[in-house]
This record gives structure tokens, sequence and C-alpha cells, in this order.
């Protein structure tokens, strides 16, 4: 990977003129109207062009994107982030014997593109989008602990979503327990982890929420996890990244929702009752509202 970027870099250093780099009008005022810019010291430009990911005219081009959708439909309801996961069976069956998922970074990249197929890639980690969601029926404050979660779930009341969570929704461990652990810059989680616990969801100046994380003497759950497979640690929800868990596992269509156990139901209705979800009819609005979104 390395290679093909530098390969890359090497093109676009050599190939200036075809790219137009001498119209790139906004660097040209700043060298102009800085005056700590000292321009005897400003040799040969190279200016990354936009369809070079990461560069700093891409950021703006997806940015104005952006701005251009919250223009049209004002600022968007949900935030959600999809990550790939290398343990998924349709890149488990490619491997070579004795390889590892992180070796085959192609088969990742093309079963993660298969499954969606806008994808944000990096340039570090595993493949991931981000996608933001309007909703015809807004969101009110007290409907957000409904949503998003970021509390550990009660392992005797649901027990799949417990091992979901505590397998894909901790971060960490970190610091002292794992100096390794990828979020650690100088000392410190750059992630901001672990989080305070509160009782009640609150939404910051900043525009970032603090989700509701209620401590276990409040009633609410612990975990118990292994730092590499020895080590056992307790984490509660001061470890938990915020998620939106529930009864279908990667749904990837309306009618994906309406299938199980390889039957395909004639309506939203009667997949629940096939699920066991219709204890009273909240579960059955809770199943048709996760279906419009």
């Amino acid at each position: 990977m390395a290679k093909i970027i530098s390969e890359r870099l090497h093109f676009i250093r050599n190939h200036q003129k075809q790219l137009h780099a001498d119209d790139y009008v906004h660097l040209r005022d700043a060298v102009n109207n800085n005056a700590n810019i000292n321009t005897n010291n400003v040799e040969q430009q190279v200016i990354l062009p936009s369809s070079f990911t990461g560069s700093p005219h891409y950021m703006h081009e997806k940015n104005q994107d952006a701005m251009t959708y919250v223009r049209k439909f004002s600022r968007p309801d949900l935030f959600i982030t999809f990550t790939c996961n290398p343990e998924w069976p349709e890149i488990k069956n490619e491997l070579f014997q004795d390889q590892k998922s992180f070796d085959r970074d192609d088969i990742i990249s093309r079963v993660f593109h298969l499954k969606l197929k806008n994808v944000e890639w990096q340039k570090r980690g595993l493949p991931d989008c981000h996608i933001l969601l309007w909703l015809q029926v807004k969101i009110q404050p007290d409907e957000i602990d409904k949503i998003i979660s970021a509390e550990i779930p009660n392992k005797d009341k649901d027990p799949i979503l417990y091992e979901i969570v505590c397998k894909n929704m901790i971060h960490g461990p970190y610091g002292e327990l794992n100096i390794r652990s990828p979020c650690m810059n100088n000392g410190k989680c750059s992630k901001k982890y672990t989080h305070k616990l509160v009782k009640d969801t609150q939404t910051g100046d900043d525009g970032y929420p603090t989700y509701r994380r209620r401590s276990p003497d409040d009633g609410d759950y612990t975990a118990i996890l292994k730092v590499r497979g020895q080590t056992e640690i307790v984490v509660d929800n001061r470890w938990v990244v915020p998620l939106l868990l529930n009864y279908v596992q990667g749904p990837t269509s309306f009618e994906s929702l309406k299938a199980f156990d390889g039957v395909i139901h004639a309506t939203f209705k009667a997949t629940c009752f096939a699920l066991g979800l219709l204890e009273n009819d909240e579960q059955w609005k809770n199943a048709l509202a996760e279906a419009t979104l």
C-alpha cells in the first residue's frame, strides 16, 4: 500500500501542469496575504488534488458537499458509523491456512464494498463509512435514550445483545492495561475514554451529547473482559461505545427485515411475531420505526 501511495505522489509531483496546480487561487491568495509566510523559503509548490484521498482539497470538497445537504434539509438527526468486521465469515472463508484477516486488506475491502457500496477509506485501520440520516418524524430530547444506548445490557434478559456489546462495543482496554492500544497518544486515550457516569443524557454546548451511562450503584450492569486472553478486568458503562444495536443484525434492505429463519413474512408485524418480539404494542412500534430508518 505504501508503494502505491508513493507512486501516486510521484505522479502528482511530476504532473502539476496537467493538474492545473497554478489555478489554485486560494493558495496564491494565502501566500500573498499572510505576512508570516516567508516566500524566500518556498521552493517548487506541489499541490495535492482533491482526487487524492485525505488531501486538504479532498477534505474541503467533502465538507462543501455535506454543507449542501445541511442547507437543503437542515441538520441531520442521526450520525452513524459503520465499520468493517474482520471476523465476517465472507472474509474468513477466503483466507489461506494460517492467514489472518489483517494479512489480506484486499479481501477486507472487497467484502466491505459488497456490503456497502459507498466506502470511506482513511488509509488506516479497517474500512468504514459515516452515514447521516434525516428523519421525517424528528427525535424529541426525551426519546434519545430509546434510540441510542451507551450502556451494558442486562445479561439475563438479553444475552445475545450482551454478548454483541461486550465483543464489539467496549472501547479498549487501554492505558496501563494495554499500552499498545491504537488509541494511545502521549500516554492518553485519543478518543477521550473513559466517559463519566451520568443518570440522564445531556446536550453539550459544543453540540456533542453526553449519553446516559448509569453507574452500578444506580442499578446498571458491568462486564468482565480478558486482556490478551489472560488478565480479567471489570468494565462498566464508562467504556461503552454508543450503539444502535437492536433485534436484527446487519439488515441489508426492508425485505431482509421481513425475513426470519429462511421465511420472508408478508408484513413487519408477522416477522415480529416470528421473532417473539410482540410482547406488547410497544415492541411492534419499535420494529416498524426501525424499518422506516
